[in-house]
């Protein structure tokens, strides 16, 4: 049988796939270290800013 193995995201090393609960990271502090860069908004995602309150609501 061949372990599956992946690099972590977050620091490089090597994870093994199977039985691991952190995955895709290789341990919890990696993936503390993601959940921390998201609640920073350290991951952006590309869209057009909307100014605040230029949402317009349709009532049907």
């Amino acid at each position: 049988m061949t372990v599956k193995e992946i690099k972590c995201p977050v620091c490089g090393k090597d994870a093994v796939w199977e039985r691991n609960p952190f995955k895709p990271f290789c341990s919890e502090r990696c993936s503390l270290i993601d959940l921390g860069k998201w609640a920073d908004e350290k991951y952006p995602v590309k869209g057009e800013k909307v100014k605040e309150g230029s949402e317009e609501v349709q009532d049907d």
